[in-house]
Order: C-alpha cells, then sequence, then structure tokens
C-alpha cells in the first residue's frame, strides 16, 4: 500500500543501512524473529502518546495499528480518488472496498453537485416542484 513519501524513503533508508534482502524482517524481535504483539502494541501506545494531543490519544482515533489502514483508505476516498485505484492499492477488490468503506465517504457532495450542475444533469429536488 503505497505510504507518505517520507516514510517510504525512512523505511528504505532503514533497509539499506540494514543490509535486509528479500524476505528478512524489518524490525526483528529478540533472536530475529517476528516482535511479539505485545511489544508492538506497547511501542504504538507510547507513539500515540507521545504524538497525540491529549483528547486525541483518549479517542479511538489510531487506537490499533491497523486503524491507520482504514484511516489512509478513507482519506484516499474522501480526496476523491477513485475506488478501483484506492482498491487496487489497499490490495482489495472495489466490492469489499465499498463495502467496508461507503459510509466513510463524506464531504463529496457540494463538489459532485456542481459537477453535476456544470453538465446539466442535476436532478431537480423533490420540493422544488
Amino acid at each position: 500500500m503505497p505510504g507518505h513519501p517520507a516514510l517510504t524513503r525512512s523505511l528504505r533508508q532503514h533497509v539499506d543501512d540494514g543490509g535486509l534482502k528479500p524476505g528478512e524482517l524489518l524490525f526483528q524481535g529478540e533472536n530475529g524473529c517476528i516482535l511479539a504483539g505485545s511489544v508492538i502494541r506497547r511501542a504504538w501506545r507510547s507513539a500515540r502518546q507521545a504524538a497525540l494531543a491529549p483528547h486525541v490519544f483518549d479517542s479511538p482515533t489510531g487506537k490499533r495499528v491497523y486503524d491507520i489502514r482504514h484511516t489512509r483508505l478513507t482519506k484516499w476516498l474522501n480526496d476523491g480518488i477513485p475506488p478501483a485505484q484506492v482498491a487496487e492499492w489497499a490490495g482489495n477488490s472495489v466490492p469489499v472496498l465499498l463495502a467496508t468503506y461507503a459510509r466513510c465517504v463524506d464531504g463529496q457532495l457540494p463538489d459532485l453537485k456542481k459537477r453535476l450542475e456544470a453538465a446539466g444533469d442535476l436532478p431537480e429536488s423533490p420540493d422544488a416542484g
């Protein structure tokens, strides 16, 4: 899934510095094993607490690491990126993407109305009659 360019550069530098080869772990636990979930959760909680205002930290925003994926996909859809492109980046099908995120899309109606009006395709409002 595409990431922010600054984060991508940082991760690529980490891979280069570590001389990592395909299939090797970017972040390793003891003895080169996969990090334990509890370690990841503690690190994530500490990072959230350090980076977020207290009211945001206490909210559900980014409570789980996986929530970042939801946030990114929702933002892309809200920014008007076509669902087919978002689904491809996320490794999902369009039906799965829309079944999960369709209710999260918000704020596009004014722009869509302007586009429809410009094309002359805006239907009459039910109370306009």
